[in-house]
């Protein structure tokens, strides 16, 4: 009498080992055309991978961070001045159009709108006062005022003209 169960397990041993045999060949074969192929690095993904790797920021202690963070802020500096925004142009009205009527249209951030009602105080204190307060940035009660409104890359003139078109055209 013939025992099937055992004679299936041989048959079914046999093709469990002949697919691992096929499939250790296939990685093999697979290994070495692999290592023959030479890969170019692309420049693109390159330079991308490199971007996710900076780091998001930085700390600054003692003198030694003091230093770090004086020569960081120049370097932004530097780099702000020799990209001039809005092709140097001291319109005060396009100025005003692209950036600052951001918030001075709407409110936004406490900025006063454009009407004489909300600048008389501001007024008071005098053009210059206005113009530095634009230029460096101020923090006032109402709310706050960022430097250069935001765009470092506005060199000193074209601030003053915008603040200077603002005051003109206030209602």
């Amino acid at each position: 009498m013939r025992n099937y169960d055992l004679e299936f397990l041989k048959h079914f041993s046999m093709v469990i080992a002949f697919l691992v045999l096929v499939t250790a060949f296939l990685i093999g074969a697979a290994v070495w055309l692999h290592e023959g192929r030479a890969v170019d690095e692309d420049p693109v993904a390159q330079s991308k991978l490199a971007d996710r790797l900076q780091p998001a920021g930085a700390v600054y202690a003692g003198e030694t961070g003091a230093a770090a963070l004086a020569a960081a802020q120049e370097a932004a500096r530097a780099a702000a001045a020799s990209q001039v925004a809005y092709g140097g142009s001291t319109d005060g009205g396009m100025i005003y159009s692209n950036l600052c009527g951001a918030c001075h249209n709407s409110g936004a951030g406490g900025a006063p709108k454009m009407e004489k009602a909300a600048w008389t105080a501001r007024i008071a204190q005098g053009e210059e006062t206005l113009i530095r307060h634009a230029i460096e940035g101020y923090q006032g009660e109402a709310g706050i005022m960022p430097a250069r409104g935001g765009n470092p890359a506005l060199n000193d003139e074209q601030v003053a003209a915008s603040v200077r078109w603002m005051l003109d055209n206030l209602k």
